[in-house]
């Protein structure tokens, strides 16, 4: 079943580590390109998520941005980062003692340095704990939009298919009558110019026109991507490449069969084909 790469989710929740919210966008790639965008004391939990993204999405280009609001208990359990500060302390005096005009900078200044304030282990093992459940919740919506929307695809595919396959027959059961109304154009031109045609050399340009302008074989082809298709569509693994490779093959020959075409229907005919084929070709994209 074809499972669209375009999708959002977004799912909140609270818990004692504050407000968390997470944000999930997924576009059309040629691979799976996964970008975070996560607060510092989350950082560390980013290598477990990707590689729960890569379980369950194949192709795609996915935003994924967590935001966190700590609750008043949680903001005031932060332990000092004692190494920092005293290498810090160490610089500062260094600094003062050759540039003694400079004032040493504020306490809140100080604890403003990045990395000066750490969220205790304890209390960060369970914001990652939260963080994860979460994601995997938002990870099952976006996952289940994309099926939706790979449904839809599927239905506009299929239906696509079954306009193509009408035009074919279409064509197919005209061919007798285009042979038909290229031996009529020949004899009347004959007539016109009031010459006795040699009845062998006659049915030899027929023989010759009739393989040149045959499509059968371009035809067949069409017949043979309309049943590869239906096929497509049962495979359980992701069907966007082949899909899209197989919508070129589509391509193809309703160019060629415009090139043969010997009368208006037909190429009128192959141009209806063409723009039902452009929009597969639209559609297929953005599958997966």
């Amino acid at each position: 079943m074809p499972s669209s790469m375009t999708a959002f989710a977004r799912l909140e929740d609270t818990c004692e580590q504050g407000h968390l919210s997470w944000e999930l966008r997924s576009v059309n790639h040629r691979y799976l390109d996964l970008n975070f965008r996560l607060p510092e004391a989350a950082r560390g939990l980013e290598p477990r998520l990707r590689k729960h993204l890569q379980t369950k999405l194949a192709r795609g280009k996915v935003d994924c941005v967590l935001r966190h609001q700590p609750t008043d208990n949680q903001s005031a359990a932060f332990d000092l980062n004692a190494p920092l500060l005293k290498s810090l302390l160490r610089q500062i005096a260094n600094v003062h003692s050759k540039l003694p005009q400079h004032t040493a900078p504020r306490a809140l200044e100080v604890l403003a340095w990045p990395g000066m304030l750490q969220t205790a282990p304890t209390c960060l093992q369970h914001l990652h704990a939260a963080c994860y459940q979460l994601f995997k919740q938002a990870t099952h919506e976006l996952v289940s939009m994309r099926v939706a929307e790979g449904q839809r695809i599927e239905r506009m595919l299929r239906q696509r298919c079954a306009d193509i396959k009408a035009i074919v027959q279409t064509i197919r059961s005209r061919q007798p009558q285009v042979l038909i109304a290229i031996r009529d154009k020949l004899q009347q031109c004959i007539a016109q110019l009031h010459l006795e045609a040699d009845q062998n050399r006659l049915e030899q340009e027929l023989v010759y026109l009739a393989q040149k302008l045959d499509v059968a074989e371009e035809l067949d082809r069409l017949d043979s991507h309309l049943n590869e298709m239906n096929c497509i569509f049962t495979r359980q693994q992701p069907t966007g490449r082949r899909l899209d490779f197989l919508a070129q093959e589509f391509y193809r020959e309703a160019n060629t069969l415009a090139s043969k075409s010997a009368d208006i229907e037909t190429t009128q005919a192959a141009i209806d084909l063409k723009v039902l084929i452009e929009q597969m070709r639209e559609q297929v994209q953005n599958v997966e």
